[in-house]
């Protein structure tokens, strides 16, 4: 394996490459090495924030919980389970936009269950998804009661509606392979109608926030956002329930286990398969997977090799290792934009960034720049469609680019300007930072400075496992030669800039 294939692979199945693990990957190959992560214990957030002092507002501990995301994706050990629970979180949404502003040890227990559940299996992470308080609260399925028609009341449908469109099936009929189904006049199929809509919204009826006197004397505490909702049984509909592929719930069964039998109908449904491996493959690997490859790995979905069906290590192992992700060819279709965010985190992974007091307290908020941050959507669509293509080109080829949708010129310009004051400013030669300030080691860059070739070497080496065109190599070595030998640290930052703020480093391929 070349460092680049190593680059490649890294980029896909960490936070950021770097050289010291792409050189291990080398050494032990994928296989091994996604085997090693997966047995990684996992880095969680929620242990941190306990170490805390309870703030007189709870949002003012929102800014502890994204430390401790970053603390974990930058240096913890479990990389490969890190950045699946990013994925998930992607499409199984919750944010702190909104309610949950006042709920941080709630989403800090949400990432946790998602970074705990990012091997098992999904019928399990369904599950706790859905028994989460943070989602009850987002989705409002938190406090859902039967239908009370003399007081106007009937089944909230939103979490319903959201589990089947956005976490599970989607709105169409698929085939294995992701492709939508058609009927004999080829028209495609819808998953579901207003009646499962309806018999899904009185099954997710009569939970609450636990250990509550009572339904409506159940209350958000620091244990209860966590602990998983508790089914209130007088206030869960008890009628018969229409569900996917004509199943029928009977009437008169426990809010229990009309929960399970739920959840296990939509677990069989056909197209779990093709669309969760389609989003995974989306968020990990490429924005236009081809229809082999959705389909080789929701066949893993449907079966790992051993009878069991839903066992995401085996579909995240399936998406790493398959011949889609490994080929180094380029293609119109291939590789993906990187998301802002992990742009960011590749750069602080490839320099040991870190304040001088441990913390990743980031000023303004990572939304503000990134248009991105750990469980800060602004809705429960994500920061962008998984559907989204720009108008031209992309969209007139038939293809998607997800991030585009917010790599607008404002935002474009944010994060030029974070990648600048973070090349010229932010750096271990720079004095009098704060103790909060993140900055990037360049003590190897300052060593180099005399020889613009060798410095922009080390730097493509650290961000581009040394693939870098002549034409930004040539840019670079103009930018560097801009300044006296004896500005050091400045021939750094114009070399440094350039690159981190190219097409290439913002290119996953």
């Amino acid at each position: 394996m070349s460092m680049a294939e190593a680059f490649r692979f890294l980029n896909q199945a960490t936070f950021g490459a770097t050289e010291a693990e792409a050189r291990e990957l080398i050494d032990i190959g994928i296989e091994d090495w996604i085997d090693r992560q997966v047995a990684q214990p996992a880095s969680l957030q929620l242990p941190y924030l306990n170490t805390l002092p309870v703030p007189e507002r709870p949002p003012q501990l929102q800014p502890d919980r994204v430390d401790a995301w970053f603390r974990n994706v930058i240096d913890g050990p479990d990389q490969l389970r890190q950045r699946v629970a990013f994925a998930l979180s992607q499409i199984m949404v919750v944010s702190d936009v909104g309610a949950l502003r006042q709920a941080p040890y709630g989403l800090a227990g949400y990432y946790d269950m998602l970074v705990e559940n990012a091997f098992g299996n999904f019928r399990d992470l369904l599950e706790d998804v859905t028994l989460h308080p943070s989602m009850g609260v987002y989705l409002s399925m938190l406090g859902n009661q039967r239908a009370d028609p003399g007081r106007n009341i009937s089944p909230d449908e939103n979490y319903a509606r959201e589990m089947m469109q956005l976490f599970t099936i989607g709105l169409v009929e698929l085939n294995l392979d992701g492709t939508a189904r058609t009927d004999a006049q080829g028209r495609e199929i819808p998953t579901y109608n207003q009646d499962i809509i309806e018999g899904f919204a009185h099954v997710f009826t009569g939970w609450n926030y636990a250990e509550g006197a009572n339904f409506n004397r159940a209350r958000r505490t620091i244990p209860t956002q966590i602990m998983p909702m508790e089914l209130y049984p007088d206030y869960h509909s008890t009628e018969s329930k229409q569900l996917l592929n004509g199943i029928q719930l009977p009437e008169g069964q426990s809010g229990l286990q009309d929960l399970e039998d739920a959840l296990d109908n939509v677990f069989a449904h056909a197209n779990v398969g093709p669309f969760i491996s389609t989003r995974l493959i989306e968020r990990l690997v490429t924005s236009n997977p081809t229809p082999g490859y959705v389909a080789r790995v929701a066949s893993t979905f449907n079966d790992n090799g051993s009878g069991v069906r839903g066992d995401l290590q085996a579909v995240v192992k399936a998406i790493l290792m398959d011949e889609e992700a490994r080929t180094s060819a380029v293609t119109s279709s291939s590789g993906k934009l990187k998301e802002p965010l992990l742009r960011l985190t590749q750069l602080w992974r490839a320099y040991d960034a870190r304040s001088a007091d441990g913390t990743y307290v980031f000023r303004p908020s990572t939304n503000d720049v990134f248009a991105q941050g750990p469980l800060q959507s602004p809705s429960v669509f994500n920061f962008f469609s998984p559907f989204y293509a720009p108008p031209g080109e992309i969209v007139n080829a038939g293809l998607t680019a997800p991030e585009l949708q917010i790599a607008t010129e404002f935002q474009n310009t944010l994060i030029t300007n974070y990648f600048y004051q973070q090349a010229f400013r932010r750096h271990s030669d720079r004095a009098n930072l704060r103790s909060d300030e993140v900055f990037v080691d360049i003590s190897e860059e300052l060593t180099l400075v005399a020889n613009p070739d060798s410095l922009i070497d080390r730097i493509a080496d650290k961000l581009l496992a040394g693939e870098i065109s002549p034409t930004l190599r040539e840019q670079a070595r103009e930018m560097v030669e801009t300044r006296e030998v004896d500005s050091a640290a400045a021939r750094v930052a114009e070399a440094l800039f350039l690159i981190v703020s190219s097409p290439e480093f913002a290119r996953q391929h």
